[in-house]
């Protein structure tokens, strides 16, 4: 036990097992020290037990400490474990465990609980040791018996207690010290303590025969103390102490041979005990307390049993019985006075001593008010002391019967009811005493008293009555009832029955008290019928009347069992059968047809009254040669069936139609046996007259009607079976549902063999109403049953359905079209068809179809109503309401459908008409209220009626074709906002898809893609907010998981059956983020099961739902897209197209963000696979750019590495227009190949340059955007490029894009921001202030702009000048115009900067623009041949390596055809490269470079002349010895020009030309024109006046003849189309003309000069006219010089 209490202390903690150790190992020194282990005690001195008990003990009070204030109810573990250490110590150690023991106990001012410890301990150690020493015991009962008698506190009675229980426990082994110790303290006239007693009588009781010496003595002295008791409680302690010690006594002389003392005798202790008995009950019963009253009767029961038997003391008893009465009236609990009495009155009769006739007037009056009072409400044990009081009055019958009936008669002539009734239950129970029986005068005189009360009417004087003759009978005094007691029962049986059959509501008080009477009655009856023979005849008519006429139908069980009994115990003189003929031959029995009529209707509820159709069959069994002598072996043999039937089942085991058909079947085998006489038709017409003697409803009449029915089939003579049926469509009452059903039933039975009959009766009855046909409002026939025209209608109705359910088959098809179903048609459609008209219509349609249905060889027969009826069931529907569900109505014509299952069948279309209209009718209903059971068991109905439809059409399309149709009809259910209707639509789904599996299975496989879109309805659904939906939708995915499994035979298997059903347990949690996780898994398992096809058609049904519902639906749409893509997206590439297609159609349906964000990162998943596909679909969108794809866009700049990839894709697209067309080697290829918008791909690229991070990685996609850009922009100009998107936009919105959307502007806003994201805001304004945007958005100058921006990009982004002259150097190979001319633009500005010579770039540049040179674009020669002159900027030391190649294409430029642009170019290009060779370098080149410039000097073109002149003085600077004698020779040839050009009309022209003359004079070697005032390039008029002047002054003197040749080539100026030049040309004339040598003059042809210098006078140009006069007039005046000098004259 130690080691068991250790081990549980284990279990509850640590800290009692340490406490307990301590305790264990304490020693006198202290307290102990913990140890890990409790280990046993080991043996110690006293010292050392002393400590540890102690230690123990403080342990138990620290325990009994912390349980009270804790308030533990049970014991504390700490106090039991340490109690059973000690013990556990005592085993080895006894005597020093006790001695320590007791000397705690000797501890002063110790608790009192410890004490009570303290002598628990030591009773369990003394009955575990036995015998202890001698001192210990000594020291130890000196102790307890002091204790046990100190003063008693509220806390001293438990020490007493335990004081004494140690005592007790010591006597067992040392009874003699003990005793001594307590007889010491028992002296005579002493009152002693209490517990002295107490511990004596708890001695007596566990050692009687060692006991018993001293009980002579005890007793004598407790006797002597009563008169000193004087406290209540000493008093109860001594009658509780004689209480036992009379019972040890009483032990005592039953086993007095187990005695080994001396023997006392019974006599000796009666003597002993009688004056206590005296003293008890005249003095102590008399004390006021309660408590002392209760304590001294309970003590007399045990004293009495030792005193009675003594005959000279029992008649002394007897005087003390008034005493005893007498404590009735004192409110003493009365149950242990009346055992008293009980007592002495039975030993009274026992021993023959009656007690003194003077006494019993008292004890009749007391007793018999306690039977006839009602018991005070203190009264704990009423019941009992009734029935002591009874035991008590058959005791004092059995002595003085004369005088208690005597008593008796003179209370029942008081007629209190009470008291009438109370003695009338005291005789029955005096009748009823069990043996010896009353002898019979003592009957007699009880029979006396009751006929006294005969005519008393009270309930409960009648029943009490009845009780006694019932008793008398059981009892065996039959004959002491006859006559007046059978007189008294048929009358109470007459008159209860009439009350009970003529009640009124407002007396249920006394009608509840004629059923008490009425089933006592019954009772008696029974017990009469069973017990007595020889009945009169008179009782037996009554009885068997009381069958036939009483409509108190509880009673005909009794009856029929009085009956049945009656006939057995007649006496056997003759055979049953000739008893039972000569009683009926004179008892007017009823007739035979009339008593099987009312006994079948009867038998129809064989349990009521108490199973009375055991008791019918029984009778009729006994009665069968009386009713039917034919049908008696008939009877014989199936009654006992019937009755064996009856017995096996209860009311509520017992099927009411398996009984009522087997009465059918009963009355079937009867009636044969009367075949071909008028008995059944006799037995219809009885039937028939019963019916109105039963109420509707009732299971008797509905009984009785198809028992009618059944009968009238039967009957032979068909007119008067025609008059029974008439008679009975008249007389029903059609208001009245039950009789209505009653009378259609009949129909229906007569039908089945009498059809024609029926059909003629019904066609009678129509024709006779027709002449009402109006009104219908028809009183006829029966005045208390107006008709309506409509119930009566409805009633047809289902007569002619009925009719078509019971009559023969071939029969039934004869007849069903017409009259049958024409004539329900017609009823219906001429009624007003209200609800009730509509349930019978649709209940006859059932009927019939079912009907015909059940025929099973139906061959080629086609029902010609089907579709009439099938319109009229179709518009019953719709025009029930939609929201609500009011009647049956339309459940019964879902269910009318469901049976039209006949020919011709419905077409496909029909079917899903049917469907969709059905399921409209059922879904859309709302869920009743809990409470409405009603409305929920119409619901019910509905539902179910609903799938057996949806069944039934199904079956006739079992293909993967009317499984779609019907998921499509049920699929906006399914998506309904409702919960109702979504878990409605998955369930009918759940069953039908059930259905399908069962029926069609794997022999017909599904369609491709179908099962993706089956799966794609439902599951969403999975994360339904209503839980069953979910649950349902799992197992509608489970089913179609396991159909696929089946038509594939795919890998699914039980590892993900057992998953699949994890996730369907998660799912019927509460917690939607564990039902969306399930749902995840569920997709997780499944996708594996799905081929390509089926995956696209799953994603496009999910896509079509998005919307269509609540977020939940959509954010489990999207989850298992997402799941589908993670899982298979590699698998997809044919298919990525459709379905990214799929989701940006439905994408912005999507209103949710957490939504299109799962939508959009299923994007993305395809794009990270299929970049190629999803970028030209993207792109293929129309413009403007909707939100939803906006959205995608910025996902993607979100993933900063992917939108580097992707602009790296849109660039490649946009740079695709200027790269050669490529061929496809793969699929990716083909996409990427694929025509795009090029400004849904600019705008796209803007919106990701705007929105991403622009982190290192995006910043080294700079060069490549630029440069892309800006071919895009280049490219853009013209008509070519206006943007393809335009016309898709317009099909699509029917309008124009916005100005702000289109290639220019949308590129150069990307620019813009490119530059900005950049974060160089000098550059970014530099670029505005230089109108660098301004420029590319105009065609004419976008080349400028872009050459502009390259400039300043090679100079404040000197990162990127390598990648960007890579790209330039890329595009200017490529096979795109536009894009070498942009190239080639750029260029120009690379070739001004040492890049590509840094970069070693110079040489296939220079190449790529000798290409340029060479080709037919103007722009891109001219661009070409700009770069090749920049070349000296930016790489001067190569100019000299590539000269020749630099010389050949400038020069090729300035030969014809001439083209002002790229000539001019070639110039300017020319003086840039001239600027950096010498002069040996140009070779053979610089003649030819002379002579193409003096050609463009009069050239029209302003910019060719300006770039001549320029060119002609880089020329005349880099002339050095070896050309300047042939520089020499050119600028004589070019000296004119110069001259006249430097009054250019074009200013920049003329400054260049007067540039490149002064350039030019040195050749000519004069020092004067070297230092004339022209140098200071003045343009003033005056100033070039006298220059010219001077320089024709030079040539007078050295060189005439140079000056005569100026003036001839002067004067071909004149002739100039430039109005500037003509003027020059006549002011430089007129010069020449005045520094001309004489000589020089007269070679002149001065008549020519004259007529040209009169032509200019007509010039439009003023100038030109004044210069022309001016000139004129130096020819006239040189003229005039000469004719002075020559007479001959030369003018």
């Amino acid at each position: 036990m130690l080691q068991e209490l250790l081990e549980r202390s284990n279990v509850e903690g640590g800290e009692l097992v340490e406490e307990m150790t301590e305790a264990v190992v304490g020693s006198n020194e202290g307290p102990a020290e913990e140890t890990e282990d409790l280990e046993p005690l080991e043996p110690d001195d006293d010292g050392g037990t002393f400590q540890q008990v102690t230690n123990l003990l403080n342990v138990m009070d620290s325990g009994s400490a912390k349980t009270d204030a804790a308030g533990g109810a049970g014991p504390d573990m700490r106090k039991m474990l340490a109690s059973v250490i000690i013990t556990e110590k005592a085993t080895t150690e006894p005597s020093a465990v006790i001695n320590a023991l007791i000397r705690c106990l000797q501890v002063p001012e110790i608790s009192t609980q410890r004490k009570v410890n303290i002598y628990n301990i030591l009773q369990e150690i003394i009955q575990q040791e036995g015998e202890l020493e001698d001192q210990g015991v000594q020291r130890l009962v000196a102790i307890a018996s002091k204790e046990m008698r100190e003063s008693l506190e509220v806390e001293g009675y438990a020490k007493a207690e335990a004081a004494s229980d140690t005592l007790v426990a010591l006597s067992r082994n040392h009874f003699s010290l003990v005793m001594y110790e307590l007889q010491h303290h028992l002296k005579p006239l002493n009152l002693t303590d209490e517990f002295v007693i107490v511990t004596l009588a708890k001695l007596a009781n566990g050692n009687v025969f060692e006991f018993m010496p001293y009980m002579g003595i005890t007793l004598a002295t407790i006797f002597t103390m009563l008169r000193l008791t004087n406290e209540a409680k000493m008093c109860q302690v001594i009658c509780s102490a004689m209480e036992t010690f009379c019972e040890m006594v009483q032990f005592y002389l039953r086993h007095l041979e187990d005695s080994v003392y001396p023997v006392m005798t019974e006599d000796q202790f009666a003597m002993k005990l009688f004056p206590m008995y005296r003293y008890f009950v005249t003095v102590w019963l008399r004390n006021h307390n309660p408590e002392v009253k209760l304590g001294v009767i309970k003590s007399l029961k045990p004293m009495l049993t030792l005193l009675l038997p003594n005959d000279d003391l029992r008649n002394q008893l007897y005087d003390y019985i008034p005493l005893l009465l007498a404590e009735y009236r004192g409110g003493l609990e009365a149950l242990f006075i009346t055992q008293v009495l009980r007592q002495i009155l039975e030993t009274s009769v026992t021993t023959n001593t009656p007690v003194p006739q003077m006494q019993l007037h008292t004890i009749f009056t007391e007793l018999h008010f306690q039977v006839c009072a009602k018991a005070p409400a203190q009264q704990q044990y009423s019941s009992q002391n009734l029935a002591e009081i009874v035991h008590c009055f058959i005791a004092l019958a059995r002595s003085y019967p004369k005088e208690l009936m005597k008593f008796f008669l003179g209370q029942m002539e008081m007629s209190q009811e009470a008291i009438r009734v109370g003695t009338l239950t005291l005789i029955r129970a005096i009748v009823s005493a069990a043996e010896p029986r009353m002898n019979v005068r003592t009957i007699y005189l009880a029979i006396r008293v009751v006929k006294t009360t005969l005519s008393d009417t009270r309930f409960k004087v009648r029943m009490a009555i009845l009780r006694i003759i019932g008793q008398l009978a059981l009892s065996g005094y039959q004959d002491r009832i006859k006559g007046w007691g059978l007189k008294y029962v048929s009358v109470q049986l007459t008159l209860s029955t009439y009350k009970l059959t003529n009640r009124r509501e407002s007396f249920y008080q006394r009608d509840l008290e004629e059923k008490m009477v009425h089933k006592v009655t019954m009772d008696t009856v029974q017990i009469i019928t069973s017990s007595v023979s020889g009945m009169t005849n008179e009782f037996w008519l009554r009885l068997l009347c009381y069958i036939m006429e009483t409509d108190h139908t509880e009673a005909l069980t009794p009856i029929c069992i009085s009956l049945t009994n009656l006939v057995e115990h007649q006496p056997r003189t003759k055979d049953v059968e000739a008893s039972v003929a000569s009683k009926s031959r004179h008892v007017d029995l009823p007739a035979p047809q009339k008593l099987l009529a009312r006994l079948l209707v009867l038998m129809s509820s064989p349990y009521k009254g108490e199973g009375r159709g055991i008791a019918m069959l029984n009778l009729l069994r006994t009665l069968s040669q009386s009713i039917a002598p034919a049908m008696a072996d008939v009877w014989e043999l199936e009654i006992p069936l019937l009755v064996k039937y009856l017995e096996e089942h209860t009311e509520f085991t017992c099927n009411q139609k398996t009984w009522e058909d087997k009465l059918i079947q009963f009355l079937r085998n009867s009636l044969k046996k009367t075949r071909g006489s008028t008995w059944s038709l006799r037995l219809s017409k009885e039937l028939n007259s019963q019916i109105e003697s039963f109420d509707s409803p009732s299971l008797e009449k509905g009984f009785l009607y198809r028992a009618l029915g059944f009968t009238l089939a039967t009957g032979l003579e068909a007119d008067k079976v025609e008059t029974l049926l008439l008679e009975l469509l008249y007389k029903t009452d059609y208001g009245n549902d039950f009789d209505r059903e009653g009378v259609i039933l009949c129909f229906g039975l007569c039908a089945r063999g009498q059809v024609k009959t029926v059909l003629n009766v019904l066609h009678d009855f129509e024709e006779r109403i027709q002449e009402s046909e109006q009104s219908w409002q028809i009183g006829a026939w029966r005045k208390d049953h107006p008709w309506r025209r409509e119930t009566v209608k409805g009633a047809l109705m289902v007569m002619y359905s009925c009719v078509a359910s019971y009559c023969h088959p071939q029969m039934l098809l004869t007849h069903v079209d017409t009259p049958i179903t024409a004539k329900i048609i017609h009823h219906f459609s001429s009624s007003c068809q209200d609800i009730c008209l509509k349930m019978a219509f649709l209940k006859s349609v059932v009927q019939v179809t079912d009907a015909i249905g059940n025929i099973k060889d139906l061959e080629d027969f086609e029902f010609a109503q089907k579709m009439s009826l099938t319109g009229i069931i179709i518009a019953t529907i719709k025009a029930e309401p939609t929201d609500s569900l009011v009647s049956p109505v339309r459940t019964m014509a879902i269910e009318a459908l469901s049976h039209l299952s006949l020919k011709p069948f419905y077409s496909t279309e029909e079917n899903n008409e049917l469907m969709d209209i059905s399921i409209h009718s059922v879904i859309s209903l709302q869920p009743p209220l809990e409470d409405n059971e009603s409305i929920q068991t119409l619901y019910a109905n509905a539902l179910q009626a609903l799938e057996h439809l949806m069944e039934g059409l199904m079956q006739r399309q079992l293909d993967p074709k009317g499984l779609q149709e019907m998921a499509h009809l049920l699929g906006k259910w399914i998506l309904s906002e409702r919960e109702g209707e979504r878990e409605k639509a998955m369930n009918l789904h759940l069953h039908l898809l059930q259905i399908h599996v069962q029926n069609a299975g794997v022999c017909i496989p599904l369609k491709p893609g179908q099962f993706g879109t089956l799966v794609g309805l439902i599951a969403p659904r999975t994360c339904d907010s209503h839980t069953r939906t979910r649950m349902a939708s799992m197992d509608v995915l489970s089913s179609l998981l396991d159909l696929h499994a089946s038509q594939t035979c795919s890998l699914w298997g039980p590892s993900e059956e057992l998953e699949l059903a994890k996730c369907k347990e998660d799912l019927q949690g509460l917690d939607m983020e564990e039902t969306f996780s399930a749902s995840s898994r569920i997709a997780k398992v499944v996708c594996m099961q799905f081929n390509c096809d089926e995956v696209v058609s799953l994603i496009q049904k999910l896509c079509e739902n998005i919307g269509a519902m609540d977020l939940w639906h959509d954010k489990a749409s999207v989850t298992w897209i997402g799941t589908f893509l993670q899982r298979r997206t590699k698998e997809l590439e044919d298919k990525v197209a459709e379905i990214l297609g799929a989701i940006l159609v439905h994408l912005p349906v999507a209103d949710h963000p957490e939504v299109r964000r799962l939508l959009i990162e299923g994007i993305l998943l395809l794009a990270h696979y299929h970049q190629e596909t999803v970028l030209t679909s993207l792109l293929r969108q129309p413009l403007p750019m909707e939100s939803h794809l906006t959205e995608v866009w910025l996902a993607v700049a979100e993933n900063v590495p992917f939108a580097r990839t992707m602009l790296h894709g849109l660039m490649g697209r946009l740079q695709a227009r200027f790269t050669p067309r490529a061929n496809a080697t793969s699929k990716a290829d083909i996409w990427r190949l694929a025509a795009v918008d090029p400004l849904m791909t600019l705008c796209t690229i803007h919106l990701l340059i705007q929105k991403m991070d622009m982190d290192d990685k995006v910043l080294d996609l700079f060069p490549d955007l630029i440069y892309t850009l800006l071919l895009q922009l280049s490219g853009s100009q013209g008509p070519e490029a206006v943007s393809p998107v335009l016309k898709t936009w317009r099909l699509v919105h029917m309008g124009t894009l916005p100005k702000e959307i289109n290639l220019q502007r949308i590129t150069i806003k990307s620019m813009k921001l490119l530059f900005r994201r950049l974060s160089s805001e000098q550059l970014v304004r530099t670029l505005e202030e230089q109108g660098v945007w301004s420029l590319l958005q105009t065609s004419s100058t976008v080349l400028q702009g872009a050459g502009l921006l390259a400039r300043f990009c090679m100079r404040n982004m000197e990162g990127y000048r390598q990648r960007l002259s890579e790209l330039v150097l890329r595009g200017m190979d490529s096979d795109v115009l536009c894009c070498r001319i942009s190239s080639t633009a750029v260029c120009v500005e690379f070739m001004s900067d040492p890049v590509l010579y840094q970069e070693k770039l110079l040489k296939p540049t220079v190449l790529m623009l000798e290409k340029g040179v060479d080709q037919e674009d103007e722009a891109l020669r001219v661009l070409s041949l700009r770069a090749l002159g920049n070349m000296a900027l930016g790489a001067p030391k190569k100019v000299r390596q590539y000269r020749k190649l630099l010389l050949e294409k400038c020069l090729g430029s300035l030969r014809e055809p001439v083209v002002t642009s790229v000539t001019s170019e070639g110039m300017e290009a020319l003086a840039k490269i001239l600027a950096e060779l010498r002069e040996g370098d140009v070779g053979s080149s610089f003649g030819i470079i002379s002579e193409r410039c003096r050609a463009f000097f009069d050239n029209e073109s302003e910019l060719l002349r300006l770039k001549a002149f320029v060119l002609f003085g880089k020329l005349a600077k880099l002339v050095r010895i070896s050309k300047k004698h042939f520089f020499k020779e050119e600028v004589k040839k070019a000296w004119i020009p110069l001259i006249l050009h430097c009054q250019d009309p074009c200013s920049e022209a003329a400054q260049a030309c007067m540039t490149t003359m002064f350039q030019c004079v040195h050749f000519w070697g004069w020092k004067a024109l070297e230092n004339s005032p022209g140098r200071s390039n003045t343009s003033a008029a005056e100033e070039m006046t006298v220059f010219q002047m001077m320089l024709c002054s030079i040539p007078t003197q050295k060189k005439p003849a140079v000056l005569h040749s100026f003036f001839l080539e002067t004067m071909t100026y004149v002739n100039s189309n430039l109005p500037r030049i003509r003027m020059a040309a006549c002011d430089l004339a007129g010069i020449i003309m005045q520094q001309m040598p004489a000589h020089h003059l007269k070679k002149l042809d001065f008549p020519a000069l004259r007529n040209s210098l009169q032509e200019l006078q007509l010039d439009l140009d003023p100038g030109v006219r004044r210069a022309a006069l001016e000139t004129l007039k130096v020819l006239d005046t040189c003229c005039q010089h000469q004719l002075l000098a020559s007479p001959e004259g030369i003018c």
